[in-house]
């Protein structure tokens, strides 16, 4: 699964400490995410489009291989 996670952060102008701050994980969470090295739950997965106010299709998307 990929996803605009850096894309959005910097639209937002907010670094991978800040978005881990507000969404109760560490930055290497974000950080693992942001490689696609690490799937996040739905409860995150939600979080974060709730913070940055698009919808989870927006920010997270399946590839062909998924």
């Amino acid at each position: 699964m990929k996803n605009s996670i850096k894309v959005q952060r910097a639209i937002h102008d907010m670094t991978q400490a800040d978005l881990a701050q507000a969404i109760g994980v560490s930055r290497q969470t974000i950080n693992a995410m942001e490689k696609n090295k690490y799937v996040p739950s739905t409860v995150l997965s939600l979080k974060i489009a709730k913070l940055f106010k698009k919808p989870l299709e927006e920010i997270f998307f399946l590839e062909e291989t998924d």
